[in-house]
């Protein structure tokens, strides 16, 4: 009685309906974060050619495109800012400028969405004229602990304009302290802090790179983002993060570090987020515009692996997406 023929596996998925009974289900759009753009100006609406379905807008375009997002139910946005070049200097000191861009537009989608939850990320690449996540020496090296107080000067600012929540993306030491200690001190007990906690220096970001224009000038990033071929030092890092403060981690990329993710998960109590980052996206668009695999079955299938390895939230550029491809 315990082995074929009597024990027949295939009977929980024999049908449709067995299959969703017995199965589990894809996250609901309130697991969601959709990675945003924008951009200076009025009216307008760019599209992204490497990332198919997204677009760099302004401020009153993002406001539209959001609409639509709010009402498929999707928990929350994550707002990365494209800069002109002349507000770019050597420390990235625009970052926290009050009267930014990513301020006036968390200030502006807060009062049209107060239900919505408004992440900010917190970086200095896309501020830098050099493209780098702090400034930097005479030598050419990475100065982390002067990146620390403009760090916590941005997030600050993000917290005071709206946002329910910060998200520290540039991989320094000590980066999480300094934020929590920072909104502590102006009285943004209750901003939330997710931490880009294990960042890999992973060959993925390119279509971002191209979205956000915040390639490094020199160099590259592998001395603060993580070597993708060490487990210890990725689970390291994010539990570092939790001791300094951090109320969410998260894994970045997500597709290529499902173990990561996790093993993670069994560690901690936090939620765990999981950025399905632009490669990941792009991979699935570029299969599906040259026929080689159907792109609701790939981004479906690829959204159910990050769930089922733990993840409690996913940024994903799906989410724009969510009717037409997860709502069954």
């Amino acid at each position: 009685m315990n082995t074929y023929p009597d024990i027949r596996m295939r009977r929980l998925r024999l049908t449709e309906t067995s299959r969703k009974m017995f199965g589990a289900p894809l996250p609901g759009p309130e697991k969601f974060l959709w990675p945003v753009f924008v951009i200076e100006g009025q009216g307008r609406e760019i599209p992204i050619a490497s990332m198919p379905g997204q677009f760099r807008y302004s401020i009153d375009r993002l406001e539209r495109a959001v609409e639509k997002v709010a009402a498929m139910g999707i928990g929350g946005l994550m707002i990365f800012g494209v800069i002109d070049d002349e507000l770019k200097n050597a420390t990235g000191s625009y970052s926290g400028d009050e009267n930014g861009l990513v301020q006036r537009a968390v200030r502006q989608l807060r009062k049209s969405f107060p239900d919505l939850l408004i992440f900010t990320d917190v970086c200095l690449c896309g501020y830098t004229s050099h493209g780098h996540c702090a400034p930097l020496a005479a030598d050419g090296g990475i100065m982390n602990d002067a990146a620390l107080s403009l760090l916590a000067d941005a997030a600050v600012s993000h917290a005071r304009a709206g946002a329910q929540g910060v998200a520290p993306s540039a991989m320094m030491d000590g980066q999480v302290a300094a934020i929590r200690k920072a909104l502590v001190e102006n009285s943004f007990h209750d901003t939330l802090l997710m931490s880009y906690s294990t960042k890999f220096a992973s060959s993925m970001y390119g279509p971002f790179r191209d979205a956000a224009d915040s390639a490094p000038g020199c160099g590259d990033r592998k001395s603060y983002q993580l070597p993708y071929n060490d487990r210890r030092q990725a689970l390291r890092e994010s539990l570092q993060d939790e001791v300094e403060g951090a109320d969410i981690l998260m894994v970045k990329p997500a597709l290529f570090y499902l173990d990561i993710i996790s093993e993670l998960r069994e560690r901690t109590e936090l939620p765990l987020a999981a950025y399905n980052v632009s490669g990941e996206y792009s991979m699935i668009q570029a299969a599906a515009a040259n026929g080689w695999g159907d792109l609701r079955a790939m981004a479906r299938e690829s959204i159910a692996a990050i769930n089922r390895s733990g993840a409690d939230v996913i940024l994903s550029y799906w989410s724009n997406q969510y009717d037409e491809l997860f709502k069954d």
